[in-house]
């Protein structure tokens, strides 16, 4: 498995933000996409993304086979709502972790949740999705949706070993029309794709991101 570049590594929050200020959208509207409703919120800001994410979501389930679908769960997540699950994560390693230092730590939770400063979700540039039939019925991909890696035994891991055949099939399947449409993948989450963030910036070796984290109120 190749060496994996963390949201926690220095490199990331070295590439700058060129905030572009395209706006939000809702994925709903579109129609296209299946929206699972897990992570919905009073606000219903985890059904926002940016305009050209949502596009090449839409671009990349048009190259799937026929039957099936993207299954959207998560997009948008206020800066402060990643604080909490950044903290909480931490929390729970601290506690497992009884010898690690403050910097094992942290760099162990951006496995899981992404340094607020710099979260993808944040910027609305990042999405959590799968794979489902025609009925919405997920497929599988290896793990539940959001495993972290103590539960998983590392099957969380977009390249791990410990899965089934039809488990990896289906994630190769999605990867290969999520990067043909321009996202890239956080390699030790099968689910999170992004586009634009700085951590895609860092993967394709574009100077700069063009979506940076922000404060918004969703609207309907």
């Amino acid at each position: 498995m190749d060496e994996i570049v963390l949201m926690s590594d220095p490199k990331v929050a070295a590439i700058p933000v060129a905030e572009n200020g395209e706006r939000f959208v809702d994925v709903r509207r579109s129609g296209s996409l299946l929206v699972d409703t897990r992570k919905q919120d009073l606000t219903d800001a985890f059904a926002y993304l940016r305009e050209g994410v949502l596009e090449r979501l839409l671009k990349a389930q048009t190259m799937l086979p026929q039957g099936l679908r993207l299954l959207f769960v998560e997009g948008y997540r206020p800066p402060s709502l990643q604080r909490e699950y950044f903290e909480e994560y931490t929390d729970q390693l601290r506690a497992i972790h009884t010898e690690w230092s403050q910097e094992q730590i942290h760099s162990a939770a951006s496995r899981y949740v992404s340094p607020p400063e710099i979260a993808p979700h944040s910027a609305a540039a990042a999405v959590d999705l799968t794979l489902a039939d025609a009925s919405g019925r997920e497929l599988d991909l290896g793990t539940r949706m959001n495993a972290d890696p103590e539960e998983s035994d590392g099957a969380c891991y977009t390249h791990a070993l410990n899965i089934n055949e039809e488990a990896r099939a289906n994630r190769k399947l999605l990867g290969s029309v999520l990067t043909t449409a321009g996202l890239v993948n956080y390699p030790t989450e099968w689910w999170h794709w992004s586009f634009g963030d700085r951590y895609w910036a860092l993967v394709t070796g574009e100077a700069a991101a063009f979506y940076g984290p922000k404060e918004i109120a969703a609207r309907g």
